[in-house]
């Protein structure tokens, strides 16, 4: 077992090993999400008050405004607090004063700006000093301030909040989600249930992806992507309710990445529970299918922060997945196997909802999957890199996997599936050798 945020009852347990767990598992899921972040500022305020005087005086600054907002507004100091880029920040911050480096902002002082966001979204009155960073005050889940200055002073007072330093000043406008003179805003985005917000301005909003994030989004631009994330949305709401309420509970941010000659792309990670990063779909089937996938790799992040579901110890082996080009670890093929169980659910459905080239892009995608992740699956399975609760976790998946594969399909989608599968596997092979098989 891991260190445990929060614990996992059995049938929620179950019913994410089945693939899908309901709001209720999501609850659970956001719930140690939350501890996990309260425990990673804790260990940042630590820091920080271990440190030069400087710090130390950031450290009380911020723990004293986040006392007083946790008084005041208790929702609003658990949204700042868990705010994706929040966790990201923290989890860097603490790895840079291990080995001594990290990324620009990775330092204790930032939690001011945490505080400071939070003062602002409350209306709590409070001045909090923050730092800059290349001339940019970024206050987390509310957007960024240009400023001359290495560190300036957020003034809240309920409907009155500026930025300011010796010679200049911002003005943050009403909720901070447009654009006013010296600030950018995070946009809000809301589709039915789902509340959002498109973050192209926060440095910690995806690292994993920092050299895929796209730059701020122009204003058509940004019209472009809520007016794409609407309709995938719909796909979602109108024809696969259980994954949009999914979708709803767990998605809070959304990252727009740079455009790829290699196509689509998405991504997520383990200190960003609530936030996906994705290109610019290039159809509403997509978009919805991408929000489908990543969901499923928030949740499993969230599993693995609570119990260990895979071998720490795997001896260096590697694997094939009919998804990747390159060979992948026994957690890498854990977390892909587990993503596309969802996938093969949405062409599932998809395929019976449609007509025409649409439903024959639906079964071959359903065919092409339902075979690619059951091969993931038995790989798995026969690994011996799981633990006991990777075993049922795994089990679980197997179950909800096995009763879709006697589900009939075309015989163009057989076909197509197979080829698929053929020329991803000759591809491999001709960079990496013959698949590997399990010990």
């Amino acid at each position: 077992m891991k260190l445990r945020y929060h614990s996992i009852p059995r049938d929620v347990f179950d019913a994410l090993a089945a693939g899908g767990g309901g709001p209720e598992a999501i609850r659970v899921l956001a719930a140690a999400e939350q501890s996990k972040h309260d425990t990673l500022l804790r260990g940042v305020v630590a820091a920080a008050e271990a440190g030069d005087a400087a710090q130390a005086r950031y450290a009380s600054i911020s723990r004293e405004v986040l006392t007083e907002v946790e008084r005041l507004d208790r929702d609003v100091a658990a949204r700042v607090r868990g705010y994706p880029a929040v966790g990201a920040w923290a989890v860097n911050t603490l790895r840079a004063l291990e080995t001594d480096g990290g990324a620009p902002g990775a330092v204790p002082a930032r939690l001011t700006a945490v505080a400071a966001a939070a003062a602002v979204r409350s209306g709590l009155d409070a001045e909090v000093p923050v730092l800059s960073v290349d001339g940019v005050v970024s206050l987390p889940s509310l957007g960024a301030a240009r400023v001359d200055a290495d560190s300036a002073v957020v003034r809240s007072r309920l409907g009155d909040v500026e930025v300011r330093w010796s010679g200049g000043r911002v003005e943050i406008p009403p909720g901070g989600d447009h654009d006013a003179p010296g600030w950018l805003g995070i946009r809000d985005f809301r589709a039915g249930d789902l509340a959002a917000v498109i973050d192209d301005l926060d440095p910690f909003r995806m690292p994993a992806e920092a050299g895929d994030l796209a730059p701020r989004l122009t204003a058509r631009q940004a019209r472009e992507w809520q007016g794409v994330l609407q309709q995938g949305w719909e796909v979602l709401a109108t024809g696969h309710p259980a994954i949009a309420a999914e979708v709803a509970a767990t998605i809070s941010v959304i990252v727009p990445l740079s455009r790829s000659v290699y196509g689509h792309h998405s991504s997520s990670g383990p200190d960003t529970f609530g936030a996906l990063a994705m290109s610019e779909p290039p159809d509403p089937e997509t978009c919805a299918c991408t929000l489908t996938h990543e969901l499923q790799h928030v949740k499993l992040c969230a599993v693995l922060d609570i119990v260990r579901l895979t071998d720490p110890n795997h001896g260096g082996r590697f694997y094939y997945a009919p998804w990747r080009d390159d060979p992948r670890p026994i957690a890498g093929l854990l977390q892909g196997a587990y993503a596309h169980v969802g996938v093969i659910e949405f062409w599932r459905r998809q395929r019976l909802l449609t007509t025409g080239a649409a439903q024959s892009r639906a079964d071959g995608q359903f065919a092409l999957w339902r075979a690619g992740t059951g091969q993931a699956i038995e790989t798995l399975l026969a690994s011996d890199q799981l633990t006991t609760f990777g075993l049922d976790f795994v089990r679980g998946m197997a179950e909800t996997a096995g009763s879709w594969m006697s589900e009939p399909v075309s015989a163009q989608a057989q076909a197509f599936a197979l080829h698929e599968a053929r020329s991803h596997v000759a591809r491999w092979e001709l960079r990496h050798g013959p698949v590997p098989r399990p010990a």
